[in-house]
């Protein structure tokens, strides 16, 4: 059928019309998209320009990050102008304080040991000495033949055995050499030579008599011995 319409009229179908100029410029685009397809796939593949971009930003921004948060942590440690950072200032005398409290505490306990110790060793003196008027009766009661036996002699003698678990001592005898730490002379009497406790051979003064007892408690006199001295002629 010979095709009776001009050149560059538009043919009609079903009422549709087409236009032919259309058709041609499609078919040529979907051909050249198929060859550069074709082209692209026989080679490598190359990510899109868009994606590659994306992924370099990233990486950069990291980086920026991570650079201005060192910066910021060695501004905090260095301070202002390269100073000393106000924590670590406050740390430092925190410490010294701490050093300080402990060294005080450390005194404080010795001293309190010490001091308990004195304490509770002049608590005994204390009691010990209420008690040797008591004691000297009953060494004069003993001298005078009252304590040979009976009741009160067993009495007694627990008594002073108690004591004497405290530390507590009497000294004080006849032919002992005179010290002026341990008794107190309250007279000069002359030598007896016929006085068996007496040494012959004594070059110093020398207890004769003794008319009160001392005591004392560990190496601490209580009360000196009362004595009369002579000297050997």
């Amino acid at each position: 059928m010979t095709d009776s319409r001009m050149p560059g009229e538009e043919e009609i179908f079903d009422g549709e019309i087409v236009d032919e100029s259309s058709e041609t410029a499609a078919d040529a685009a979907e051909g050249e998209d198929a060859i550069n397809t074709e082209s692209i796939n026989d080679g490598e593949e190359v990510a899109p320009a868009g994606n590659a971009a994306g992924a370099t930003a990233p990486a950069a921004s990291t980086t920026s990050a991570g650079t201005a948060a060192g910066a910021t942590v060695d501004a905090d440690v260095a301070g202002e102008g390269g100073a000393e950072h106000p924590d670590t200032a406050l740390a430092a005398q925190r410490l010294d304080d701490l050093q300080r409290l402990n060294a005080e505490y450390v005194n404080y306990k010795r001293r309190v040991d010490r001091d308990r110790a004195a304490v509770q060793e002049r608590a005994v003196r204390d009691v010990l000495e209420t008690l040797l008027p008591v004691l000297d009766d009953i060494q004069l009661a003993r001298e005078h033949g009252d304590l040979t036996d009976g009741p009160f002699a067993a009495i007694a003698d627990k008594l002073e055995g108690t004591l004497g678990k405290f530390g507590l001592d009497r000294f004080g005898a006849v032919g002992e050499v005179f010290d002026p730490m341990q008794h107190e002379a309250l007279m000069h009497a002359a030598w007896d030579a016929s006085n068996p406790e007496l040494p012959s051979d004594a070059t110093a003064t020398t207890v004769v008599q003794v008319l009160q007892p001392g005591y004392r408690s560990g190496d601490q006199v209580l009360r000196p011995a009362r004595v009369a001295v002579a000297d050997r002629e």
